[in-house]
């Protein structure tokens, strides 16, 4: 059966439209009557589906369409919660799926529930292509979670140690990547096929505690102010892995900035100089400096008690993200002489889990990139180390490869 384009793109919409009218902001995430109409639209066309709930108001949806078992299974994951809204900003209501001069807008209409709906779609195509005794090696599962944009403990995480056997798989395809267009037209999409660990660092600083009309040396503030403002002018070292140099190397084919474009080239030359040559000038722009290295991000400030009163400890929370295979025990060894002093502390209070990198050669990978030079033929595609952490992380760790996408 060939679908009539304009005919699926007219459903996907509609699809989208009435996912984002339900309120899935996380905290409290409540999706479970989003998975409730996800599972109905399932069974109603006949597709094996399950509805699991972890805890009150959340679940998780793990629908499959069965294949002849000659292939691992494939998955298409993607999450329902949404991250806040401050209502009043918006032009239209972000929960009503309004669509005007051609854009539909709404809360999660890119995260994620246009991968969501597109998502759906596909099996839903999937579904009446069988109808048509079209055989399929392997089985497609959609998997939908909640909780991915807090912990994700009663979501991936709670698939993961409770229904473990529904996640295997070869491959999966879920949010992470990204399609754009650049000066002058070219596109590229940008294919996620490895992640960053995010992990919580606290820098603590500590002084004399006393009232505010006596100054005292060492006040705990100005040496936690100290401490920051050394740490603002530290940069972790360059690195590139299998993934950054694709991703620089070919994006270089479509990029229209010639310095840039130089720079991205030198940076995979081989060459120690040209390198470094090229890495200082990406590393002022900050989406690719985010790509380089080890970032570190302080997020949140904490101490005193009044106004008048100085504190004897205050502290700040530092965000470091970590390219896959580096520890936060090494980027804090090299973070603690930067910061230095018998006043300050650093502690690692929440660690991110890693995970290995995906193959950007698989078979899973040339089909994306097939799929995508079908509708543009000069689009440029290139694995992407992404900043962002998302619920491949999971998968990936239990051995299913995972891309990420924006086919948007």
């Amino acid at each position: 059966m060939k679908a009539d384009r304009s005919a699926v793109e007219a459903e996907t919409v509609a699809i989208l439209q009435r996912l984002i009218r339900f309120d899935t902001t996380n905290p409290p995430g409540n999706e479970l009557p989003l998975a409730q109409h996800i599972h109905g639209l399932f069974t109603a066309e006949g597709i094996e589906s399950r509805l699991l709930i972890p805890a009150e108001n959340r679940a998780a949806v793990v629908a499959r369409i069965r294949g002849n078992g000659g292939a691992r299974p494939v998955i298409l994951l993607a999450h329902m919660d949404v991250v806040g809204v401050e209502a009043d900003k918006w032009s239209c209501d972000p929960f009503g799926g309004v669509i005007r001069d051609g854009y539909l807008y709404g809360r999660g209409a890119i995260d994620d529930k246009g991968m969501l709906a597109a998502n759906i779609m596909t099996m839903l195509l999937v579904r009446r292509d069988i109808a048509g005794q079209k055989e399929l090696a392997r089985d497609v599962v959609f998997v939908a979670t909640s909780d991915e944009e807090a912990s994700g403990q009663v979501g991936i995480k709670w698939l993961v140690e409770n229904h473990r056997d529904l996640l295997d798989a070869e491959y999966a395809v879920n949010e992470g990547g990204r399609t754009r267009i650049v000066a002058g037209g070219k596109r590229y999409i940008a294919i996620q096929t490895a992640e960053k660990s995010s992990h919580l660092v606290t820098l603590t600083a500590r002084g004399r505690a006393g009232h505010a009309a006596i100054p005292l040396e060492g006040n705990s503030i100005f040496r936690l102010g100290k401490a920051l403002e050394k740490l603002s002018h530290y940069r972790e070292p360059v690195t590139l892995t299998e993934t950054t140099r694709r991703f620089f190397g070919e994006l270089a084919r479509v990029w229209s900035d010639e310095n840039e474009r130089g720079a991205m080239l030198a940076l995979v030359s081989g060459k120690p100089d040209d390198e470094a040559r090229g890495a200082a000038i990406l590393s002022r722009i900050p989406v690719f400096n985010a790509v380089l290295r080890n970032t570190i991000s302080p997020t949140l400030l904490a101490g005193g008690v009044v106004g008048n009163v100085i504190p004897a400890e205050v502290s700040a929370v530092i965000n470091v993200r970590t390219i896959p295979g580096h520890s936060i025990d090494d980027v804090m060894s090299r973070m603690k002489p930067v910061v230095g002093g018998d006043h300050i502390e650093l502690a690692i209070t929440a660690r991110g889990m890693d995970a290995p990198a995906s193959d950007p050669a698989s078979a899973m990978f040339e089909a994306i990139a097939a799929s995508a030079r079908e509708l543009d033929p000069e689009i440029a595609v290139v694995p992407y180390l992404s900043t962002g952490v998302t619920d491949s992380a999971q998968l990936r760790r239990l051995g299913v490869s995972c891309y990420g996408l924006l086919p948007f």
